[in-house]
């Protein structure tokens, strides 16, 4: 699911960065996605086998620009949704590591249904 969310969030042409990984002397860029796995859940398991999971993702959108934060994190809700995944909360402000970019999350939920997982 982590490769789906990252296809999904690379169409707005903004870097896609797992929370954390930024380099410490590395620049932010003007906009981009973080997202960070909180767990994946097996919901439906017999047998000794799995056959559904939730993957459970925070995902995050910092910029220099507040109308931008707010207008993206709204954007990808959507494109999300379109995709399948659920909303489970539809914004909360993210702490910026630096005082030019502010930050807004959401935590976003897949149900994996395939055949044994």
């Amino acid at each position: 699911m982590e490769d789906n969310l990252i296809e999904l969030l690379q169409t707005f042409g903004f870097p896609v960065i797992r929370q954390g990984s930024l380099a410490p002397e590395e620049e932010y860029p003007d906009t981009f996605f973080t997202f960070w796995c909180i767990s994946e859940i097996e919901q439906t398991a017999y047998d000794n086998g799995t056959f559904s999971v939730v993957y459970d993702f925070y995902v995050n959108v910092y910029s220099t620009s507040p109308e931008n934060v707010y207008n993206y994190l709204k954007q990808a809700r959507i494109l999300l949704k379109n995709n399948g995944w659920t909303c489970i909360d539809r914004g909360h402000d993210i702490q910026s590591d630096v005082i030019t970019h502010i930050g807004r999350g959401m935590e976003m939920t897949f149900l994996n249904t395939e055949e044994e997982i």
